[in-house]
């Protein structure tokens, strides 16, 4: 949520700080704006809307500065309003500041500085943290103004209770830009003779080859010369010589719409590229398994899990609970599936047999994040899978799987998910292979994996067909999907997937709880998805879609190629290739993925961008 670009350099900074905001677009937002430090003083121009309307905004109008900061804003304390809009001034109007995060304490500092004789102009915590600073710039005896400025700041994020990723500027000292994490991503952009600071890599990508990822804790100051990191638990003069610099990831550099209209169709068709990458050189045909060097855990320590624990949100979770199914059917090992945000203030009964796997595409989400800081709390070893080598879930894990899906803009998951079901297959094949799986079994599942991106391939190409199938259903405005075993995940993601962008209602279920209350819902006018390859519980299927139709109900069904009984039920039907059941799921998702996509295009939804929601959820 909430974006974060920051410039310092030699250049001008009002043409570079609005392409940034652009390329955080994708993450979500209701305002925008930027601050620019001219030397003298800072011009700070906000507003509500889209990037386009602060651009019309300025107008011709060229804010000269060579040290700024901007912000796209996702609102979370005060309605979306240009007031509310980022970047604040403090009480003096010389500090500014942007922010991502929430200040859980912000009331109560609040008051304290009214009593004070502060006078604020917007409702939001970031406003507050903006005044405290400056008032501690203002209390400190240090004449020089850049030790008294982070003096300051540190004594503020000292006093503040919850999270925030944070880039301030102050026109007492123009070539310092002073930023800090603690929850929020953080990253440091070291181009030539200019550096910048965002809240993504993506946006850094076209200015610098060279990053830092912040740490929790860490403070950095940047001047025209050089950086320093530092952290609030050290003294003032001691820098932190813990940080690495690293390239950045080529992959994060290839985010483009290559001819298509929007990203999320892009993404769909990226797929097969996606699932090759993600099994490219971990597939091992002499032994019949799978090769994860990256859990860095010997066989013997494979061995010994006794049972996993899969944390995750939104489509990362439903990827965890095909996952979970894949795990138990293949290396027979008890898996459970819970939200990220429950596993952290639950107190489950898990011991030092039990793994953890946190699931996340961009390695940031809040609430997983701290479900990870929370398990290694109590002593469990956690693994990642996500897409971002550098991202706080990567680094606070004791290992994992990077996804290699390449860049995913669009708000709605959709390679991401399917490569993350691709990750738990590899997963519950190694796993499977070290306890009950034959030679035989394993090589039969190789194969199955390596033929899936020329299968991928070959459900995209129903995209016409789903497009129609769209268009006859626009005018409903609620769907019901079913799936049973390894399709229940791909139904409640399918679900989701018609939620976010097409702001339709869906609901995805268990097919066998059709009769414990769901029937209800089945009119003439409420689609029924049902998710019915050829595998071990067709036949249970088949017996739910029988009972609506018997009611009147449209069914769509997306079924297993050269199945004729489904097409004498269904009203629609859309055919995958034959694969074993534990790999449908990444077949069948396809279809939905699309069908939301073109149902959003005719309801003129903003695919990309679809209201109220962030790509990275990164507060709770």
């Amino acid at each position: 949520m909430c974006g974060i670009f920051a410039y310092l350099g030699k250049k001008e900074a009002q043409p570079i700080l609005l392409d940034g905001l652009k390329r955080l677009e994708y993450r979500g937002y209701d305002s925008s704006g930027i601050a620019i430090a001219d030397g003298k003083r800072i011009e700070v121009i906000k507003k509500k809307g889209r990037i386009a309307d602060l651009v019309q905004l300025i107008g011709p109008r060229q804010f000269h500065g060579r040290l700024g900061i901007s912000h796209t804003r996702w609102a979370t304390h005060g309605i979306p309003s240009d007031e509310n809009a980022h970047p604040h001034f403090d009480q003096s109007q010389c500090l500014s500041l942007v922010h991502n995060g929430v200040i859980e304490n912000y009331q109560l500092l609040k008051q304290r500085l009214l009593n004070f004789g502060h006078k604020f102009q917007s409702e939001t915590d970031t406003e507050v943290l903006a005044h405290l600073i400056g008032y501690y710039y203002e209390q400190e005896k240090i004449d020089d103004p850049y030790q008294r400025l982070i003096h300051a700041l540190k004594r503020s994020l000292k006093e503040i209770s919850g999270t925030y990723g944070i880039a301030l500027i102050h026109s007492d000292v123009p070539n310092l830009l002073l930023g800090a994490r603690r929850g929020s991503p953080l990253v440091l952009g070291i181009g030539n003779d200019e550096f910048f600071l965002s809240s993504d890599v993506t946006a850094i990508c076209p200015y610098a080859h060279r990053v830092v990822y912040l740490n929790d804790g860490d403070l950095v100051a940047i001047t025209l010369d050089t950086f320093d990191i530092q952290s609030l638990n050290q003294s003032l003069n001691k820098s932190n010589n813990g940080f690495e610099i690293r390239d950045v990831d080529q992959l994060e550099m290839t985010a483009s719409l290559k001819g298509f209209p929007h990203y999320m169709l892009k993404e769909i068709y990226d797929q097969p590229e996606a699932i090759r990458n993600a099994f490219r050189g971990r597939l091992i045909h002499e032994e019949a398994t799978a090769k994860l060097g990256g859990l860095n855990m010997s066989p013997q320590e494979l061995l010994r899990i006794e049972r996993i624990q899969i944390i995750g949100c939104g489509s990362a979770r439903h990827a965890g609970i095909v996952g979970e199914y894949l795990i138990e059917s293949l290396a027979h090992i008890p898996a459970e599936v819970e939200f990220s945000s429950e596993f952290r203030y639950k107190n489950s009964p898990l011991d030092r047999h039990t793994v953890v796997f946190a699931v996340s595409q961009s390695g940031e989400t809040a609430d997983t994040l701290a479900a990870v800081k929370e398990a290694k709390r109590k002593g469990l070893k956690v693994l990642g899978i996500c897409n971002r080598v550098g991202s706080s879930i990567a680094r606070e894990t004791e290992g994992g799987v990077f996804m290699h899906a390449g860049p995913e803009i669009a708000v709605a998951a959709t390679k991401s998910f399917s490569s993350q079901v691709l990750i738990f297959s590899l997963l519950a094949l190694l796993l499977g292979r070290l306890r009950y799986l034959s030679a035989r079994e394993g090589h039969e599942i190789v194969e199955a994996i390596e033929a899936l991106p020329d299968q991928v391939a070959e459900v995209i190409k129903l995209d016409s067909q789903v497009k129609e199938l769209a268009r006859k259903y626009v005018q409903s405005r609620r769907f019901l999907l079913f799936g049973r075993q390894f399709q229940y995940g791909v139904a409640l993601e399918g679900a989701l997937k018609i939620k976010e962008i097409s702001y339709c209602c869906a609901e995805g279920n268990p097919s066998a709880e059709l009769k414990h209350g769901i029937i209800a819902l089945i009119d003439k006018s409420t689609p029924s998805i049902f998710l019915c390859p050829k595998d071990g519980v067709y036949d249970k299927n088949i017996s739910n879609m029988e009972e609506i139709k018997a009611r009147g109900g449209p069914i769509i069904a997306i079924a297993t190629e050269n199945d004729d009984q489904v097409a004498k039920i269904a009203d629609e039907v859309l055919y995958i290739p034959k694969a074993p059941e534990y790999l449908t799921p990444i077949l069948t998702v396809i279809p939905l993925q699309l069908f939301a996509y073109h149902l959003a295009i005719f309801l003129g939804r903003d695919v990309d961008k679809p209201r109220n929601l962030a790509k990275s959820v990164t507060v709770e």
